[in-house]
């Protein structure tokens, strides 16, 4: 009530009473207009326009063909094994699956003791800061131009440098688990940056006076670590592990133009068949937008859950 009360003020009237009107008028919304105003074009509406289409069986050149199938593309994706479309559904999410488990736990636990190896402050610091963050600039086709190169199997880089100390070469684009591996390092070198600077701030805040008490009480390092610097980035650790997630759900451009699915498809993840059903050759956005819808319902469920655990492990 007393945060509601802020917002309001009272006005006497002698007619009507005591009445409440807006302390600070319309003014603060009409600032947030124009954002809602693009947030509902091109997020809200898409996301419900994507919802509808998932309910027909859609043409992009022909909307006098489009016809209501109901539940029917979710179906094909879910439970049908005779639809090629559940072997797509199925063996994306798998592969996604793949690199979601491998990828998201390094990609905070790496920046994670990055940014502790930081907070300490050694010489030039802030010169390994910039290093480090600065490949968060660059877009995905330049990061994978160059990376690509290291990864040849014939005179690539890397392999060049494995001939010459007598280490015979690792067909990385070629065959698994290599594959896998090169798409990991790659995604790890380019976004681990955003991470270490989130939780580099979050060390920032802790209070200092914490670990002197620490000390004076006989706690070691990893007996602070455990019970003063871990639960404090509880909050920074619940948005780097969600993010990270979802964009690796995400992901589309690394083995997209790394790989192009292969070998024998098992780089081919979700995002991929999806781009491929809405817009390729042989096109149904219907059934690509229900897959479309089915990731975006896994992706929130899991962020749910490491949040609720995340607090639960921090309480």
């Amino acid at each position: 009530m007393k945060m509601l009360k802020g917002i309001f003020k009272k006005k006497e009237n002698g007619e009507h009473g005591r009445f409440y009107k807006l302390k600070y008028g319309i003014q603060p919304s009409l600032f947030l207009l124009p954002f809602l105003i693009v947030y509902t074009l091109f997020f809200i509406f898409p996301i419900l326009y994507g919802l509808v289409i998932s309910f027909y069986d859609w043409s992009l050149f022909d909307s006098s063909q489009n016809t209501y199938v109901g539940f029917s593309n979710y179906i094909k994706i879910l439970f049908d094994s005779d639809s090629i479309y559940h072997k797509y559904f199925w063996e994306g999410l798998t592969n996604t699956l793949i690199f979601v488990v491998v990828s998201v736990p390094l990609l905070v636990v790496i920046p994670f003791v990055i940014a502790i190896l930081l907070d300490i402050q050694p010489k030039g610091y802030k010169l390994f800061r910039i290093i480090l963050f600065m490949p968060t600039v660059f877009s995905i086709s330049a990061v994978m131009l160059i990376w690509k190169w290291q990864f040849y199997d014939n005179g690539g880089f890397i392999n060049s440098i494995m001939e010459a100390i007598g280490i015979p070469p690792i067909p990385w684009l070629t065959a698994q688990p290599w594959t896998w591996i090169a798409i990991v390092i790659i995604t790890i070198w380019w976004t681990m940056g955003t991470n270490m600077v989130i939780l580099g701030a979050g060390l920032k805040n802790i209070d200092k006076t914490l670990y002197e008490a620490a000390s004076i009480d006989g706690a070691n390092y990893f007996q602070t670590l455990r019970y003063i610097t871990i639960p404090a980035l509880v909050p920074q650790m619940i948005l780097v592990l969600i993010t990270t997630t979802l964009a690796s759900f995400n992901i589309y451009g690394q083995p997209e133009m790394l790989t192009g699915g292969g070998p024998q498809q098992s780089t081919m993840v979700l995002m991929m068949r999806i781009r491929g059903l809405a817009l390729g050759q042989n096109s149904n956005p219907g059934v690509a937008t229900a897959m479309a819808i089915c990731l975006g319902l896994i992706m929130i469920s899991i962020s749910l859950l490491q949040a609720k655990y995340i607090r639960r492990g921090g309480a």
